[in-house]
């Protein structure tokens, strides 16, 4: 695959987010969606239709063919270390109530959407069940540790231990996770009617989240939160990945395993992100910008890393 046709696959996905995002501002702009609108369907994703999403992804992923606790286990360690380094940069530069929105959104990926979506382009069912398994596994990473932050620097939301750990225990996304991971174990079969229409509650968590996002963000929300936007995009496009990649090619890792590493590690913040912000009270704006600037920033990057992985002749 050449670098154009690598590039072509990687619009072929964030083409596709990036319209969402904006038929959500112009919506906003004719009036058609407002601010209630807005709560609502972010609610309904983060409770119903994103872990519904979450439990299909995962029950539907080989796991005998695909499992591979080295490379999972690294992949989990890079973002668990991702998430401090950001949290300790944070901390040093930014006022209290911006540290949580950072930080959530200079490590968690949009794996479930773009990551895995390239990994099935550049490696077919392999880079289906590689990454189905990688990105179920992680979710629960991002889900957790997101929670915590949010929860330590929400204005709203309680931050002592009990309140963090109730908190985690009824996370919808991190309750769907749970679920599956042993139905998915023990391959328990599931009614056709009831995949179905789980596929249908599913398939509205990404254009509700992002035309949510679309709504809350404004040309005005840009400047205003660009500097932070554009540094927790360094953090999630760039410095992330690439110590990473670089990492595990130490380690010795190569061709499809690196490739399906550094998709999911360079992957744009994740749509989640945003509702997961607006959850906790947080600053919702300020999420959307960096799910806006790294959604389009990872076009270029992305077909950037993948070009000289290949000529490099590391995948």
């Amino acid at each position: 695959m050449g670098l154009f046709e690598v590039f072509l696959g990687t619009l072929e996905v964030t083409l596709p987010v990036f319209a969402m995002v904006f038929v959500g501002l112009v919506l906003k702009r004719l009036g058609w969606i407002d601010a209630a609108f807005i709560a609502t369907a972010s609610s309904l994703v983060f409770k119903v239709t994103m872990p519904v999403l979450l439990f299909l992804s995962i029950v539907r992923a080989d796991l005998a063919y695909a499992l591979q606790p080295g490379l999972i286990g690294y992949f989990l360690a890079v973002s668990v270390l991702g998430f401090f380094a950001a949290w300790g940069w944070a901390r040093l530069r930014y006022p209290r109530e911006e540290i949580g929105v950072f930080v959530q959104g200079a490590f968690r990926g949009n794996v479930g959407i773009v990551g895995l979506a390239l990994a099935a382009s550049m490696y077919g069912d392999h880079g289906l069940s590689l990454g189905g398994i990688m990105a179920g596994s992680v979710i629960v990473v991002y889900n957790v540790l997101s929670s915590i932050v949010l929860a330590l620097y929400s204005p709203s939301a309680d931050s002592d231990l009990r309140s963090l750990l109730l908190g985690l225990l009824r996370n919808p996304l991190i309750l769907s996770v749970m679920v599956a991971l042993p139905v998915a174990f023990l391959a328990l079969p599931l009614p056709a009617w009831l995949v179905t229409s789980g596929e249908y509650l599913g398939s509205l968590s990404l254009p509700l989240a992002l035309i949510c996002i679309g709504g809350t963000l404004g040309g005005t929300a840009i400047r205003h939160d660009g500097r932070q936007a554009l540094y927790a995009g360094l953090w999630k496009l760039v410095w992330l990945p690439l110590a990473g990649t670089v990492g595990a090619f130490q380690l010795g890792y190569r061709d499809a395993e690196l490739g399906i590493l550094f998709l999911f590690l360079a992957s744009p913040t994740a749509a989640v992100a945003f509702v997961m912000a607006k959850a906790y009270g947080a600053n919702e704006r300020m999420t959307a910008s960096i799910i806006m600037l790294t959604t389009f920033g990872s076009m270029l990057t992305i077909s950037l890393g993948v070009f000289v992985l290949k000529i490099g002749g590391a995948i």
